[in-house]
């Protein structure tokens, strides 16, 4: 009920404007070399990502629903691996179906939604951490694309997370190399330790609050025909002590590097709604 009740407000917030946008569908598939989430490596060995979402217009705004998945695409059960789904299979280990709505005013572009991560694991991440989330966005179209994102559990974890970017998109022949840079904070999602360092949080992704990693990141957008090819390059730096493991062999470092390369496919559908 309480999911439902947010996302009709955000219904509710923009029905009445007039229609401009025209219906989307897209998909998409990535290749990396780990899965590294918030600043936590999550699969400490290659992964499979795919996603595929549906937007179409609510008055001047665009409703997108849509659905990510990660995939461990090995058995990974090594002494020091970190596997999503435990090292049992190379199934599915997550799957994040999101609703959201998005709209502009001025130079400013705001979005709404919620998600939820699913785990659908017999070992690892198991359903008992499927958890739902709400979110706002927002980004101004200046130098630099200065942008915030706020993250609130409201299932199991029930705190605040809070991303600050800035980009830039750098010329680069017939394509451009897009910089980007990330900065974690946060503000209740940690593990609450007490004066003996015992964790009284019962969920947690982080151990104390504050930043916890700061993501320097560049990609290059090449198109192939109806299709973009982006590979992608990030140099991690760990704050947290839960973001500082990169795998079970290395439990206290002061950065990571990860990358990979993703295809995206997107089609308009149907003609341009009017004013």
């Amino acid at each position: 009920m309480k999911r439902a009740l947010v996302l009709g407000g955000l219904l509710a917030a923009v029905a009445a404007l007039p229609a401009t946008a025209q219906t989307e569908f897209g998909v998409s598939a990535g290749v990396y070399s780990s899965y590294v989430w918030r600043g936590l490596t999550l699969t400490s060995k290659p992964v499979f990502q795919p996603s595929a979402y549906l937007s179409f217009p609510i008055g001047s705004a665009s409703l997108t629903v849509g659905g990510w998945a990660n995939v461990d695409i090995g058995k990974y059960d090594g002494a020091d691996d970190i596997a999503e789904g435990g090292g049992t299979s190379m199934n599915l280990a997550e799957f994040d179906p999101y609703a959201e709505i998005g709209y502009t005013l001025g130079k400013a572009s705001l979005t709404w939604g919620i998600t939820g991560y699913i785990y659908p694991n017999d070992a690892g991440l198991t359903s008992d951490f499927n958890t739902w989330e709400v979110y706002g966005k927002a980004s101004l179209d200046a130098p630099l694309s200065p942008g915030i994102a706020a993250y609130y559990d409201i299932d199991k974890v029930k705190g605040l997370y809070v991303e600050g970017s800035l980009s830039h998109g750098v010329p680069l022949g017939a394509t451009t190399l897009n910089l980007g840079a990330t900065a974690g904070f946060d503000f209740g999602q940690d593990a609450d330790l007490d004066d003996n360092d015992v964790p009284q949080a019962d969920f947690y992704n982080f151990q104390d609050k504050g930043l916890t990693h700061v993501d320097l990141s560049a990609s290059v957008d090449l198109a192939a025909g109806p299709v973009s090819i982006t590979p992608s390059f990030h140099f991690q730096i760990d704050r947290d002590p839960f973001t500082k493991v990169r795998d079970l062999g290395h439990t206290d470092e002061d950065y990571k590097i990860w990358g990979g390369v993703s295809i995206s496919w997107s089609k308009a559908l149907g003609k341009a709604a009017e004013e």
